[in-house]
């Protein structure tokens, strides 16, 4: 087990070894979870995947969709916004 302790500011130092440990790097995010006994867990969080934009041309492309006016998007806006607008 290893000591930290708690700043004024409320911030705490991760022990070297329990950052090896977990293979974490500066800017890492961390979950911190407490179970129902008390207990406190510490883990990495997931990383989300990084997507190359490029991958996204064309995905919402549909050649069976027909082509809509300006009038009739703002028209269904309207409808589905109902009351609110």
């Amino acid at each position: 087990m290893t000591l930290t302790r708690i700043t004024a500011a409320g911030t705490a130092t991760i022990p070297p070894e329990i950052i090896d440990w977990l293979h974490l790097k500066p800017g890492d995010p961390i979950n911190i979870a407490i179970s129902p006994d008390g207990k406190v867990y510490l883990e990495p969080a997931p990383k989300t995947p990084q997507i190359d934009v490029r991958s996204l041309s064309g995905c919402l492309h549909n050649p069976n969709r027909k082509p809509v006016t300006l009038a009739e998007m703002e028209q269904a806006i309207t409808e589905a916004a109902g009351a609110s607008m």
